[in-house]
């Protein structure tokens, strides 16, 4: 994706030390920080020590605006889920039914929250990175690897979500009786405050480091793209496939209402709404294999859309085959739900899916001289 400079609607000149000049001062604060951030990437004047790039300095103007938007919303969006993890920790009911196991919370629960409220305020960090000058400077890792594990636990989230109200809508959701069988665990309101707050970090975030992305790595991205990888990058993904497709074949049996291998307590609650969720897991399994072989085979295709199914694919399938078995570390009467030895090995599967294909997405930066 091509970021370009945007355009207010003023008249501008670009002059040769790589400085705007505007007919109108509106938008001056906009500008300064457009050149701030450029001369961190290198890009703005002749005098800067960064690399020379042929692309076009980073856009100031509406860019910096919609930034800032995007900014913003983060933040906020952030706001719900962990004023909720700070008022459980600190002793509050707010939400929390009676009945729920979250009344009386063992101290995994305890560490769960305070390492979950970290990880989302850890947004915040990421947003201040991506749109601010001295982000540039941060190392690749420290940022990728946060950012890679945000597109996998939320993504899930984005696309299961609005499916699940759609279900509902249509009249599809959960019947008496499968509603009866669920153990108490949170209002309603609160999974439809969260999850909404998640979409929106989802949002914010892409639209935040997909044009951060491009301005750091855009122009070695497009070299030297749809070579093939070597044979043994080819072999994992090849694995990746297999083990992919059966975790994929795993949850659509699940999701269209197959008991085998599931809890009791599962079976009684199933309904098409969590059917949406496990459908939504088998996706992006699917998708991660997909883009590994796409990526190892090569061709004369563009290499974005097989980069994106394998960073997306693997990132979810990954982040939360290891989320699903966290079960494993507590206990049942603080999960309220018993792991049996299919939905481990289900879940171990899927760890094994990202895994190899986030190897292979990694061997395929390396060729291409990204990490």
């Amino acid at each position: 994706m091509t970021t370009r400079a945007a355009r207010d609607g003023s008249h501008r000149s670009t002059g040769s030390d790589g400085s705007v000049d505007s007919d109108e001062s509106a938008n001056s604060a906009d500008s300064d920080e457009s050149t701030e951030f450029a001369e961190s990437t290198g890009s703005g004047s002749a005098g800067s020590t960064g690399p020379m790039r042929s692309e076009p300095p980073p856009p100031a103007g509406r860019w910096a605006v919609a930034r800032r938007v995007l900014r913003a919303a983060a933040v906020v969006a952030t706001l719900p889920y962990l004023t909720l993890k700070a008022a459980w920790l600190g002793g509050s009911h707010v939400g929390i039914p009676d009945g729920s196991v979250l009344l009386d919370p063992g101290p995994f629960l305890v560490v769960g929250n305070a390492l979950t409220l970290l990880m989302d305020a850890t947004v915040i960090l990421l947003v201040m990175v991506l749109t601010r000058p001295w982000g540039m400077r941060v190392p690749g890792p420290l940022l990728t690897v946060p950012v890679y594990v945000a597109t996998g636990l939320l993504t899930p989230i984005v696309l299961g979500f609005p499916a699940q109200l759609l279900v509902k809508a249509v009249g599809l959701g959960a019947d008496e009786a499968a509603r009866a069988a669920r153990e108490p665990f949170l209002d309603p309101w609160v999974p439809d405050l969260v999850y909404t707050g998640f979409i929106i970090q989802a949002v914010a975030l892409a639209g935040l480091f997909v044009p951060y992305a491009y301005e750091r790595w855009g122009g070695r991205r497009r070299v030297a793209q749809g070579q093939r990888l070597p044979s043994p990058t080819g072999v994992v993904a090849g694995a990746a496939a297999l083990v992919g497709a059966a975790v994929a074949a795993a949850h659509l049996y699940w999701a269209f209402g197959g008991d085998a291998g599931l809890p009791a307590e599962r079976v009684a609650a199933y309904s098409a709404e969590t059917g949406v969720v496990s459908g939504t897991h088998a996706l992006c399994a699917l998708t991660a294999a997909i883009g590994a072989v796409l990526l190892a085979r090569g061709g004369t295709r563009r290499a974005g859309w097989s980069l994106a199914a394998a960073w997306i694919g693997s990132a979810a399938t990954l982040s939360w085959g290891m989320w699903l078995l966290t079960p494993l570390l507590g206990s049942d009467s603080e999960f309220g739900e018993s792991i049996t030895t299919a939905i481990l090995l289900t879940c171990v599967g899927q760890i094994i899916t990202g895994a190899l294909v986030a190897g292979v997405l990694i061997r395929y930066l390396r060729s291409r001289g990204e990490v």
